[in-house]
This record gives structure tokens, C-alpha cells and sequence, in this order.
């Protein structure tokens, strides 16, 4: 064989490598589920563009449990895309709540003054609490108390994925607390906006009640700005401090979760065994997101990119959770979880009612 023979040889084998690695990498397991994501998560996007009291997040969710519920796309859903919306799910999930930290300031959180932060945070333990204390006399399963606290009384779907890092809840784990925090956050665009009037609440207070009561940032959005400009500004600023909450609260939890490791293992061959990280990876990544902002390290507009991707990975990720949702298997068997969803959102409805009644007037 001469040089030229075997140069053309090596490079005829080099590229047979090259297109077998594309080839594999097109059959990927995980390529069919992140593609049908993709798609939900544009069509999603296309729907609250026309529809924008709709928002993204939970026209994705309600495309997720379309997906799994209705006749021809169900079998696929739960067969060849299941790989790729578990990705979603799980990966996606923890990427966007890192990047939730870049819409969160310190100095804006500090300027609402040490009253304000204190009805705050205290709306946010004592439902956290009281819902945990439901979900035990309700005997729910596991650790749909804690998730279903954590999901009501912070910022709905991402403080659910935040906790179950710290509890080590599978998945298929979050998909009942993700379900019910969204249906609740979506009857309150209807629900609290009618209840304005009756309640005397002005354009501020009820910017400030919504903030402090409802559960996903898209959905504050929709439900303040009914009332206009000021109440949109007020329920944002008090809903980002609440999500502040997540750090302490998802570290208060890692220590019970040590503490109660330790005793459990205490004398036996787990003794040994890894304990859960007081802060998980991704909550580190969170409060480090907190830190860039609050320095002003990075341009407006690469803080606008990042929340674009923020909403992108959330939306692909509730997909993928909504896509577990088994409607029917959901109405037999999680009766308990509903009601206690539905007892903890009046509690923190009614929480914050009370709070904002003490929040000074001057607050931003």
C-alpha cells in the first residue's frame, strides 16, 4: 500500500468514526423527549403571546399533562420521549433556579425596610409550617408535605425542585405538590382580583397581597397587573423577597434531613452513610446569581438573555414534570393532597391579607 493509499485509508476510517458518533448521537435515548420539550415549550410561548394573561409556565404544565393524558401521543409520552422529559424535568429544573437568582436584588430586597421583611418572611414560615402540620394530619405520603410547604409558601414549581434536591424526592415524587401549586396559582388570576373590591384593598395593597400570596412569578405577574403599574411593581417586589426565602429554607431543611439521618443511622452499618449537603450545588448557584445581580457585574442585557433562558429551562422542565401527571390517577388517588393544597392556599391567602394591612404605604 503507498503513503497516498494509506493516508486516504485513515482518513476513510477517521470519517466512518465521525458520521458513526453523529449517528449515535441522533439515536440518543433522551433526543425524542428533549425535542417534543422544545416544541411544547414554542407552542407555549405562542400561546401566551396571544393570550397574555395566560403565563408561559403554566400553559406549560397544562401542555405537559395534555401530553400524557390524551389518546395517540400518551403510549409515546410514556415510552420513547420518557427519557428525554425526565432530563427535562430534573437538569432543566435546577438550571433555571440558578438563574432565578439574577432577578433578585439585595439592595431592592434591603430597601423595603426591616417591617416589611419581617411580614414577609413570617407569611412565608408560618404557611410553611402550617402546611406541613396539614399535610401530617392529612397523612400524606412521603414527602408531599414539605414539598406542597415549600411549593405554597415560596415561589410555587422552582421551590419544589429546589426542595426535593434536599429530600432526595425521585421526579415522579414532585409531579402531585407541582400539579396542585399550579392549579391553585392559576385560579388565583381569576379568584383575588375579584376579591379586591369587596375587601377594600387599594392598588398597592393588592400588588402587595398577590406578591405575598400567590406562587409563581409569571403567575404575580398576571394577577397584579390587572390592577395596573403600581400594584404590578408592588407584588414583584415582595414576591422576589419571598423567593429570597428559598436559601435559608432549603438549608433549614438539609439540616433536618442530617439530624434526622444521624439519629436513624446512629449504632447501624449507615452510620457512615453520605449525608444529604447542607446546600445543595444548584441552591449555591442560586444564591451566587443573588451576589452577580446585587454587584451589578453583568449588562442589562445579558440579564435579559438570562431570564429568557431561565423561562425557556423552567417552562421545559414543568413540561416534562406535567407530563407525568396522570389526571385520572391523580383524582383517585391524591384526594388528601388536594385538600390540603386547597387548605394551605386559604392559609396563605388569608396570611397575607392580614400582613399587608401593616405594610407601610412608602414601600417600593
Amino acid at each position: 500500500m503507498t503513503m497516498t493509499q494509506d493516508v486516504a485509508t485513515t482518513a476513510g476510517s477517521e470519517k466512518q468514526k465521525q458520521d458513526g458518533l453523529l449517528l449515535r448521537g441522533l439515536r440518543h435515548p433522551r433526543l425524542p423527549g428533549l425535542g417534543l420539550a422544545a416544541v411544547a415549550v414554542a407552542v407555549a410561548w405562542l400561546i401566551h403571546a396571544a393570550v397574555p394573561v395566560l403565563p408561559f409556565l403554566t400553559v406549560s404544565v397544562i401542555l405537559g399533562i395534555l401530553s400524557a393524558n390524551l389518546p395517540g401521543i400518551s403510549a409515546a409520552v410514556e415510552g420513547v420521549m420518557q427519557p428525554g422529559l425526565v432530563l427535562a424535568a430534573k437538569r432543566f429544573m435546577r438550571l433555571g433556579i440558578v438563574l432565578l437568582g439574577l432577578k433578585l436584588s439585595l439592595i431592592d430586597v434591603a430597601a423595603l425596610g426591616w417591617t416589611t421583611l419581617g411580614i414577609v418572611a413570617g407569611i412565608v414560615v408560618f404557611t410553611f409550617a402550617g402546611t406541613i402540620l396539614l399535610g401530617k394530619a392529612l397523612r400524606l405520603p412521603g414527602d408531599e408535605s414539605v414539598l406542597l410547604a415549600a411549593g405554597f409558601s415560596i415561589c410555587g414549581a422552582s421551590a419544589i425542585g429546589a426542595m426535593s434536591g434536599v429530600t432526595k424526592t425521585d421526579h415522579r415524587g414532585t409531579v402531585v405538590p407541582i400539579a396542585l401549586v399550579t392549579l391553585c396559582g392559576t385560579l388565583a388570576i381569576a379568584i383575588l382580583p375579584a376579591l379586591s373590591g369587596p375587601l377594600g384593598l387599594h392598588d398597592a395593597q393588592f400588588g402587595y397581597w398577590v406578591g405575598a400570596s400567590v406562587h409563581d412569578v409569571g403567575q404575580v405577574v398576571a394577577t397584579a397587573q390587572t390592577a395596573g403599574t403600581t400594584a404590578l411593581a408592588g407584588a414583584l417586589i415582595i414576591k422576589l423577597t419571598r423567593v429570597l426565602m428559598l436559601a435559608p429554607m432549603v438549608t433549614g431543611a438539609a439540616l433536618v434531613q442530617r439530624y434526622r439521618r444521624r439519629r436513624a443511622s446512629s449504632g447501624t452499618e449507615e452510620a457512615g452513610a453520605k449525608l444529604p449537603p447542607l446546600i445543595p450545588l444548584f441552591v449555591a448557584g442560586f444564591m451566587a446569581m443573588i451576589v452577580v445581580r446585587t454587584f451589578g457585574i453583568l449588562p442589562h442585557v445579558a440579564l435579559e438573555i438570562a431570564a429568557t433562558t431561565q423561562d425557556l429551562l423552567l417552562a421545559a422542565a414543568l413540561f416534562g414534570l406535567g407530563a407525568s401527571v396522570q389526571v385520572r390517577s391523580l383524582l383517585q388517588t391524591s384526594g388528601r393532597a388536594i385538600l390540603a393544597a386547597m387548605l394551605s392556599w386559604g392559609f396563605i391567602a388569608v396570611l397575607a391579607f392580614i400582613g399587608v394591612q401593616f405594610i407601610p404605604d412608602g414601600t417600593p
